[in-house]
């Protein structure tokens, strides 16, 4: 699955040459927590979002800095923070550094973006304009209508049970050298001994989405925590 099978392609833009005030109002009009910034020709050239619009003159709540802290964060911080706070155009409180995707990038790595950068969207450009975006949202709904597709079972248990022993043995978590797993009719029966709760329920998902498992009766010891005398 890649972008342009999830992404919105009717997307919320916001003028660069607009105010703050229209963007204030676009956010708030269609319940959204950032929106890209297009330029006249629909090139993405920054986004804006409520972070950036939090701290406004207008408002009354732009930082108060101590005349101590002032002289700590130098000239260019505190006119950088002042335009943030007192301009009234979208192009001089955008975020210009964007994080952008292709249509074709896969939607796991979109997910990596979206959780490494700590980010909500991701705008998806083509040849430099704007043709989409993905949100975590998106991807919730891409979860919630995948079909459940009941794949077709190993010709045998016992082929079923390699498939299973394989896939724990590439695992870097897992000691299956410690695991025995038998299969009878697609259930699995798994025995053995683990470090941690986690690992034993680790190994129960690994189990139970393989194709072909029906239900998994999980018999795994966790190895109690010998204190010291």
């Amino acid at each position: 699955m890649k972008a342009s099978d999830i992404m919105t392609t009717d997307v919320i833009t916001v003028a660069a040459d607009g105010s703050v005030r229209d963007a204030a109002e676009t956010l708030l009009k269609k319940r959204i927590g950032g929106a890209p910034v297009v330029d006249a020709q629909g090139r993405l050239v920054g986004v804006v979002s409520e972070g950036d619009l939090f701290r406004r003159a207008e408002t009354g709540t732009e930082h108060e800095r101590s005349w101590w802290l002032k002289l700590l964060m130098g000239h260019e911080e505190l006119a950088t923070e002042y335009v943030k706070e007192h301009s009234r155009k979208i192009a001089d409180v955008m975020s210009r550094k964007v994080i952008t995707a292709t249509p074709d990038t896969p939607v796991s790595e979109i997910a990596e973006m979206l959780e490494s950068s700590r980010i909500k969207r991701v705008p998806i450009v083509k040849d430099g304009k704007l043709v989409g975006i993905v949100s975590r949202a998106n991807l919730l709904h891409a979860l919630a209508s995948l079909r459940s597709e009941i794949p077709a079972r190993p010709a045998a248990d016992s082929e079923l049970r390699e498939a299973i022993m394989k896939r724990l043995a590439d695992e870097p978590w897992s000691r299956a050298a410690l695991i025995n797993v038998t299969v009878a009719g697609g259930v699995a029966d798994v025995w053995g001994i683990v470090d941690s709760a986690p690992e034993k329920q680790a190994i129960r998902v690994a189990i139970e989405t393989m194709p072909g498992v029906k239900a998994v009766k999980d018999n795994l010891i966790v190895r109690p925590i010998l204190s010291g005398t």
